[in-house]
């Protein structure tokens, strides 16, 4: 087993008022090159945006980009016509394919919204963009991980051009559960969303990740109660 330790610390931080940013990798200003991506793994920003606020029309091509509200909600338009809001418990998958423009701000005035936006390297280039959004049912789901994002369009959750698989748990203090990769040629990059976890014999704080590879399962104990995690299945090599 091989890992990869970033904590939470040691992200890129990028303040602009109206948005607090942190950078699990490389992106935009923050620039390391120990720290480009994870395997397919690509971009992990932990977003903080103010009421009212956003990012205008901006272009993306070839990435499946998959977001996830922690709190509040997040409007999103986009150049397919989608057009909407996600609330926290909801997920949402863009295949940006050939091209595709949209923006996204705060759906609230007087709150601001916490949200992941996660890249991720596509197995196949200049697609036909695509947009879906799911609400999950993470109450029903307590002391187990639910499958969030897979490659398969039939299995539960929001599917992507990539042999990737998502999960997120919520789990009360002393819970063990073991994670069986999909694949030996797999890792997975585990991000503390809450809590406190210890990850195959790695302690995890909050918005703290681990990536793990060269193994066939992980071990993960949660050390404290309300405690949630992100598992993110990719290659290593795509």
């Amino acid at each position: 087993m091989k890992t990869i330790l970033y904590k939470a610390e040691t992200r890129g931080h990028a303040q602009h008022g109206w948005l607090n940013a942190h950078h699990t990798f490389s992106f935009a200003n923050y620039y390391d090159p120990e720290r480009i991506h994870f395997g397919a793994l690509r971009v992990l920003n932990d977003d903080v945006i103010d009421g009212g606020k956003g990012f205008g029309t901006h272009p993306h091509d070839n990435m499946e980009i998959i977001t996830i509200p922690l709190t509040g909600s997040l409007r999103h338009e986009d150049s397919m016509g989608n057009g909407g809001v996600i609330e926290s418990g909801d997920i949402q998958v863009m295949t940006a394919g050939t091209g595709i423009q949209h923006s996204e701000f705060n759906a609230q005035k007087d709150k601001p919204v916490n949200l992941f936006q996660i890249w991720v390297f596509p197995n196949k280039k200049n697609v036909t963009p695509r947009y879906e959004q799911k609400t999950l049912d993470f109450l029903n789901h307590k002391n187990s991980f639910q499958l969030v994002v897979s490659p398969t369009p039939t299995e539960q959750g929001l599917w992507i051009h990539q042999d990737a698989w998502f999960s997120i748990g919520s789990f009360d203090k002393g819970v063990i559960e073991k994670y069986e990769l999909k694949s030996k040629s797999n890792g997975v990059f585990a991000m503390v969303i809450q809590g406190s976890f210890n990850v195959s014999g790695t302690v995890l704080d909050n918005r703290d990740g681990l990536g793990i590879w060269d193994t066939e399962s992980l071990t993960i104990e949660s050390l404290s109660d309300d405690a949630r995690i992100l598992l993110m299945e990719v290659p290593m090599e795509f």
